[in-house]
């Protein structure tokens, strides 16, 4: 235990040596690096031995003198630095930047040599301490002493906003100089350059970009006024990268723009005679590319300029299509319609950066316009019956295909679909019976194009009567392969075709008293047809036929003629008799009426097929009006083509029937969407069922809401569904 204890008791005494220091060693060694700072500051520092001064600071913080060497430091700097404010204070007009930027390259130099001799103090003291950095310290100290001196700091600002407004008016200044004294404010921190510079800049720009902007606005017309924004923005941008902080780009920018462009948006834009309009309708791409990019930095920009361009297209839309003298020729109605969409189309793609948001407005707005029109479907089925009769002129089968994709794009603005599908059978009809498609190629590409949009049911119809016209070709060589046609080797040669009726469209049957030698041959071919095809009814469609005839006219003149089976009908008369009224022609052959006068004028009245004389001569044609064979009738082509004079446009009744129609086409439909829907949701309300069934039948046509809610009560009545008991507006499906 007692040595235990002494063990415990027992301690080592510290080494109690005392250095002595000289007592006025602090003062020596400042003395000796306040006259280096002086020569340095004097650029006399070639002369320095820096490995001697590094040494003397180093000893002055290792004894301990590290916080009163900073002060000293300190003191020393700010007596320089008022020594160089005197001189920059005292410089004149231009020299003033010069002289600062001179001195503030100076003080850099020294204060990289300054701190390299007091490196020491840098890593040790200053960190233990919280101090600032030897050479933050400088560029501080040249901050509060003389960039924000109250002389200078004015000063500063109003020569480098003045030579800023020079340039701005056209003036060549010394951009290397603005460049050195705005790094000068970025070296001396973030705040220091937007605080003394970069926020003053921004308020001068707005004030000289508003007065300019109104100035320019009273002169120019939007495309220059366009342009003078367009350099500024691009002269300020330049600017920025020349002698600014590269953030100040957004700032100028967002000042230039609301100045300029948003502050006058609206005038601009609706510029009488020069705005957005006027620019649309003179197809100046180069002035919409501008507005665009331009108005695509201001806030709402492209939204007005989308509902302005939407208003106009709407409004020239609508006179498109409810002007009288337009709707007078369907093929040029249609026409105009592709060429406006091909002018926006082409703006939006070159002009617009084909922004999906401009196309969205602009199919917007053509199915406004286009459906105001109730005959717009009427009319592209006619445009397109037009094109694949001839072709498009002077033109190959990929133009037409791309006229057929054309044509397409308005067909999808269509709301009444189902309408142009009863027109466009009606047509197709026509050019198939009469021989006149462009190609089959083509038709088929179309039927294919109408099948992709609206599917399989739009088109089996259509289908058919391609599949009808090849049977009726086999049928035709297998007549007169048997034996029923070999007694008829003098008589007509006859191709018939065969419609199935519910493939083609319903036409009134108009028979006439076709010429005996038809009439043998025809009755043939309905024994021999009704021979092969057990429980079948054949029934002569005398107004869609064609015939070839052989003519020999009184000059001698001898023409084979391409004519309608009606005009074939007329012609054959004149065999047994030389003149014949209209009365008689009428009684002889029992066309229709209107029928019978297209087909004599388009015998007697059209220049250069004037095969028959009529007496008197005058485009009406009265009961009593002779006919007769024009013995002078002659032609360069032995084959002569007889059209018909048509009326291309549904007459009124024809109109309103083929309206009737759709709409009887129509109720079975609505009925079949309405009790799909129910079927699926066994009890819904009634604007559910409004809304399901529009949402449905949308891709074919519009449904009526009377028409769906007369159809919701037929089906009341059939007992497919019932009304709920205590809520009428609720209906149930029953199974």
């Amino acid at each position: 235990m007692n040595n235990q204890k002494k063990r415990a008791s027992a301690r080592i005494e510290p080494f109690r040596h005392r250095v002595e220091t000289d007592p006025k060693f602090f003062d020596k060694s400042w003395r000796k690096l306040h006259d280096a700072i002086r020569e340095i500051y004097k650029q006399n520092a070639s002369g320095l031995s820096f490995e001697e001064l590094y040494r003397t600071a180093y000893n002055m913080v290792l004894h301990k003198f590290g916080s009163k060497l900073y002060e000293k430091l300190t003191e020393n700097l700010k007596e320089h630095l008022e020594e160089m404010r005197a001189s920059v204070e005292a410089a004149q007009g231009g020299l003033f930047l010069e002289e600062l930027q001179r001195k503030w390259d100076d003080h850099n130099k020294a204060l990289s040599m300054i701190r390299d001799i007091l490196m020491y103090m840098d890593r040790t003291y200053i960190p233990t301490n919280h101090k600032t950095a030897v050479f933050d310290l400088g560029l501080e100290l040249w901050r509060d002493t003389i960039v924000r001196f109250p002389m200078i700091q004015g000063r500063l600002l109003d020569t480098l906003l003045e030579l800023i407004h020079r340039e701005r008016t056209g003036e060549v200044i010394n951009r290397c100089l603005m460049r050195s004294s705005t790094k000068m404010l970025m070296d001396l921190g973030s705040s220091v350059y937007q605080d003394d510079f970069e926020r003053p800049f921004l308020e001068v720009s707005a004030s000289f970009y508003s007065g300019e902007s109104q100035q320019f606005i009273e002169c120019c017309a939007c495309g220059e006024y366009l342009k003078q924004a367009e350099r500024r923005l691009s002269e300020e941008s330049e600017r920025v990268s020349q002698y600014m902080d590269v953030k100040t780009n957004e700032k100028i920018t967002a000042v230039v723009v609301k100045e300029m462009l948003a502050n006058h948006m609206q005038r601009l834009i609706l510029m009488e005679n020069s705005g957005l309009v006027n620019m649309l309708v003179e197809d100046k791409y180069e002035d919409l590319s501008r507005m665009y990019t331009l108005f695509n930095h201001v806030p709402d920009g492209l939204t007005t300029i989308r509902n302005v361009m939407m208003s106009h297209i709407k409004d020239t839309g609508k006179s498109l299509v409810t002007d009288p003298e337009r709707l007078r020729d369907p093929v040029d109605f249609v026409q105009r319609l592709l060429n406006e969409k091909d002018k926006y189309d082409n703006i939006i793609n070159v002009s617009f950066n084909n922004d999906k948001s401009f196309l969205n407005a602009l199919n917007s707005s053509f199915e406004h316009f286009i459906n105001l029109n109730t005959r717009s479907p009427e009319f592209i089925s006619l445009f397109v019956d037009d094109k694949l009769r001839k072709g498009v002129k002077e033109a190959n089968e990929d133009d037409l295909e791309t006229v057929l994709d054309k044509v397409m794009m308005l067909f999808r603005y269509l709301q009444e679909k189902d309408l142009f599908e009863k027109y466009y059978k009606q047509h197709l009809a026509k050019r198939l019976l009469s021989g006149k498609a462009a190609s089959d190629d083509s038709e088929r590409s179309m039927l294919v194009k109408l099948k992709t949009e609206c599917g399989y049911q739009f088109t089996s119809k259509l289908e058919g009567m391609f599949t009808d016209l090849k049977t009726s070709e086999d049928t035709t060589q297998g007549f007169y392969a048997s034996a029923t046609s070999l007694d008829l080797v003098d008589a007509p040669t006859i191709s018939v075709q065969i419609l199935t009726t519910g493939s083609w469209p319903t036409q009134p049957c108009n028979t006439c008293n076709l010429p005996p030698e038809i009439i043998a041959v025809s009755e043939k071919f309905r024994a021999y047809y009704l021979g092969t095809h057990n429980g079948r009814r054949l029934t002569w469609q005398t107004n869609m036929g064609h015939a070839d005839i052989k003519a020999t006219f009184g000059n001698g003149s001898k023409h084979e003629l391409n004519v309608s089976t009606y005009q074939m009908c007329v012609l054959m008369l004149f065999n047994s008799s030389d003149a014949l009224t209209y009365r008689e022609i009428e009684q002889s052959t029992a066309i229709p009426a209107a029928d019978l006068k297209r087909c004599l004028q388009s015998l007697a009245l059209v220049k250069g097929k004037q095969v028959l004389r009529k007496e008197p001569m005058s485009r009406d044609i009265a009961d009593d009006d002779s006919f007769c064979v024009n013995d002078k009738f002659t032609s360069k082509l032995f084959k002569v083509k007889i059209g018909t004079v048509v009326a291309q446009k549904e007459t009124d009744p024809e109109k309103l029937e083929t309206r009737q129609r759709v709409e009887e086409d129509r109720k079975p439909q609505i009925e079949a969407a309405i009790v799909r829907i129910m079927k699926s949701r066994r009890v819904l309300d009634h604007n559910s069922i409004m809304t399901e069934v529009t949402k449905q039948l949308q891709p074919r046509f519009l449904p009526n809401p009377v028409v769906i809610k007369k159809r919701i009560e037929s089906l009341i009545e059939r007992e497919f569904l019932e009304r709920d008991k205590t809520d009428r507006k609720m209906y149930r499906y029953l199974a």
